[in-house]
Parts: C-alpha cells; sequence; structure tokens
C-alpha cells in the first residue's frame, strides 16, 4: 500500500509540474493571438489578458490527455533512471501491479475534470465567446431553445423582430405555430402576427394562414386584424446565421447537456452532435487511463536497454494515433455513420487493450 500511495504522489507531482509549464505556454501564446485578433491597442492589455484566462480553460481541458501521457513518460523514465523500477520488479511487483496507482489516480482525476472541469469550461466558453463578439462586433447569438419552444431575434436600423415557434425542422429554417412580434427602434411594439407556419427564403420570412395585427393605429388591433393566406415579411436572417447560433455542445455543462437535449429534440431539432458529446465527456476517464498504459507501455524498462529516445516517440505517436481516432469516431458519429455509443466508448476501450496487450507480452512473453 506503502508503495501504491509512493508511485501516486510521483505521478501526481509530475501531473501538476507537467500541467504549470503547458499552462504558462499557452497563456503567453494565446495572449499574443489574442492581441493581433483584437488590436490590443483599441481594445486594452488588460482586457485581453482577460479573454486569455478565460479561454486557458478550455484548451487545458483539451489537452489533457495529452498532459496525462507526457507525465506518464517523465514518471516512469524517472523512475527507470533511478532504478527505482528494478527495485519494485525484485520486490516481487510486475508491470500490472505497479499501474494501479497511476490508473487509479488518473481515473479519478478523470471523474472530476468531468463533474467539475467540465461545468467551468462551458461557462468561461459562454463568458469568452459574448465577450469576443462584444470585440468583433458580430453580435449575439439570433436562436435560443427553451422549453416553451424556439426563439429567433432579427433586426436592424428600422427595428426588431422577435420570433416564436412551438418547433422547427432540423435547420431551424421552417417555423411550426409561429408567432411575430415587430418593435420600433424606439421600443414600442408595431406589429403582431400569428401563424401555422414560416419558411425562411432569401430576404424574407414566407409566412402561410397569418392573421396580422397593425399595432401602431389607435383603432382596436382586433378589429382590424387581417388574415392572409400568404405573408411575406423582410428579414435579414440566413441559414448560416440561425445554425451557428446552437452553439458547441462543449459550451454546455454535462450537468445540463441531458436537459438541453431533450429541450432541442422536442424543438424540432436534431441532438445527435449532443448525445455523442454527453458520451465521449462520459468516456473522458477511461480515455485518461488509457493515455498512462500507453505511456507505460514503452518506458517500464530499464534505461540501459537503450533506445529510449525511439520508445517515448513510439509511446507519443501512438497516443496521438488514438486521440485522432477518438475526434474521427467522433465526426463519424455526428455525421450518423456510426453508432453514438461506439463512437464514444469504441476508441478508450480499444486503447487500452492495445497496450495492455503490449505489456502482456512484454512481461510474460
Amino acid at each position: 500500500m506503502r508503495l501504491h500511495l509512493y508511485i501516486a504522489r510521483r505521478f501526481l507531482r509530475a501531473f501538476l509540474s507537467m500541467l504549470v509549464v503547458l499552462a504558462i505556454i499557452f497563456v503567453l501564446l494565446d495572449m499574443v493571438e489574442s492581441m493581433r485578433k483584437f488590436d490590443a491597442a483599441s481594445v486594452g492589455f488588460s482586457n485581453v489578458l482577460g479573454l486569455t484566462l478565460l479561454n486557458a480553460p478550455v484548451w487545458m481541458y483539451r489537452i489533457l490527455p495529452l498532459i496525462v501521457i507526457l507525465s506518464t513518460l517523465w514518471m516512469f523514465l524517472s523512475l527507470a533512471r533511478s532504478s527505482e523500477m528494478v527495485v519494485t520488479r525484485a520486490a516481487g511487483r510486475s508491470a500490472l501491479m505497479t499501474l494501479i496507482a497511476p490508473v487509479v489516480t488518473v481515473f479519478l482525476f478523470g471523474i472530476l475534470a468531468v463533474a467539475i472541469g467540465n461545468p467551468i469550461t462551458a461557462g468561461t466558453t459562454k463568458k469568452y465567446e459574448r465577450i469576443a463578439a462584444q470585440y468583433e462586433g458580430s453580435g449575439a447569438s439570433v436562436l435560443s431553445i427553451a422549453s416553451d419552444g424556439v426563439w429567433l431575434r432579427q433586426g436592424n436600423e428600422s427595428g426588431q423582430t422577435v420570433i416564436r415557434a412551438d418547433r422547427s425542422n432540423l435547420e431551424g429554417t421552417e417555423l411550426f405555430d409561429v408567432t411575430f412580434f415587430s418593435f420600433s427602434p424606439e421600443g414600442p411594439p408595431t406589429l403582431r402576427i400569428e401563424a401555422a407556419s414560416a419558411k425562411l427564403e432569401p430576404g424574407h420570412w414566407a409566412i402561410r394562414g397569418a392573421k396580422v395585427w397593425d399595432l401602431i393605429s389607435d383603432a382596436n388591433p382586433e378589429s382590424t386584424a387581417i388574415q392572409y393566406p400568404m405573408f411575406s415579411l423582410a428579414s435579414n436572417l440566413t441559414q448560416e446565421q440561425i445554425r451557428d447560433s446552437f452553439g458547441k455542445p462543449s459550451s454546455i455543462s454535462i450537468w445540463d447537456l441531458p436537459r438541453f437535449i431533450g429541450q432541442l429534440e422536442a424543438a424540432g431539432f436534431s441532438a445527435r452532435a449532443h448525445r455523442v458529446w454527453l458520451h465521449m465527456e462520459l468516456a473522458m476517464p477511461i480515455f485518461l487511463v488509457a493515455m498512462v498504459l500507453i505511456g507505460a507501455g514503452f518506458t517500464m524498462r530499464h534505461t540501459r536497454f537503450g533506445r529510449t529516445g525511439i520508445m517515448v516517440l513510439f509511446a507519443l505517436m501512438m497516443g496521438f494515433g488514438a486521440y485522432f481516432i477518438r475526434n474521427f469516431a467522433q465526426i463519424l458519429g455526428e455525421n450518423g455513420q456510426i453508432p453514438i455509443l461506439l463512437a464514444a466508448w469504441a476508441p478508450p476501450i480499444a486503447a487500452i487493450l492495445l497496450p495492455l496487450g503490449i505489456l502482456l507480452h512484454l512481461e510474460d512473453g
């Protein structure tokens, strides 16, 4: 037990050291990029630094597998150079027994990262995107999904229009049981439209079965309401704007993601990408364990055997390969080419079995 605690402490020390080093490098590089992107002369250095710090948790969370495999390589190479691995083997500890401590440590850390780190990165991502959009002048999201339906916003110099619909097609360009509220630049409402459906065409909404209330005149709006079989309302929205307004699944906390998926599907949108992301986040601890096993599979050997640099290179190549396959499976899952569970869980499980086979072969021949 004491030996397990010792190895766990060595792994945590290596992990925290690698985390700090990569965080410093990232902050410096991202600060330079932000100064170039947002024009620090007009935005201000303090604001650029704030944006950089907001973006840091996102990138550090994304490169957790890289941090884990580098920490594993660092720890086992240091144990091998100090001949501690030889002493451990002489004490009757096999390689698999030695791996229990780092595997359990990284698995528990992975659970904490998903349960706590994921909501933190989701919150900082939302704030970063909102502030960055203000500095870039690109404006806020035009679409929102709520429990009572789909909400959109459009506007220009002549006023704003708020749109609410019970449901939509997958692209968000055709709305059903829809209501339009138009407002003047000064704020008072000017028009209300209720319709069975509305389809976004280039430059306008094609509204079918519309009832239009004029809210400007002094007369009773209901008495002057007019029914139109077809009605056209000018719009500056595009399908790309609506699609981009869904936001990334990574900007939603894993604790809120199941509820958001339900709202998204109830509104008529596809939530496949969000389901894939949810399962991939749940599989993150297993993938981090795979990174430990990959790193250990090539470095749990004495340095006198030589070829240490080649072994480290093989470990990094296998780690990057597993990371690439994981991301490729995510794309296939989001596109519907493979089942969601297969896309999320097969790569980390395969990444565990492969280094386990290598370790068993090296241990037992």
